[in-house]
């Protein structure tokens, strides 16, 4: 079953969060996760907003 939905995927590194949002948006898992580690080098709630995401994105069934 197709999901077009916001869920966090099951081949995760950490939770799953950028898979998730990498096929919502139709990018590669690998990039969206270089880009939140490189975002991670700046100042901000990256890993605040990760975390958030974690609890509210539900598990791919």
């Amino acid at each position: 079953m197709a999901s077009y939905g916001l869920v966090r995927t099951r081949n995760n590194v950490i939770a799953g969060v950028c898979g998730g949002l990498a096929r919502r948006f139709g990018m590669s898992p690998f990039l969206v996760r270089l880009l939140f580690v490189i975002s991670c080098l700046l100042p901000g709630p990256q890993v605040v907003l990760y975390l958030a995401l974690w609890i509210v994105i539900p598990k791919e069934s």
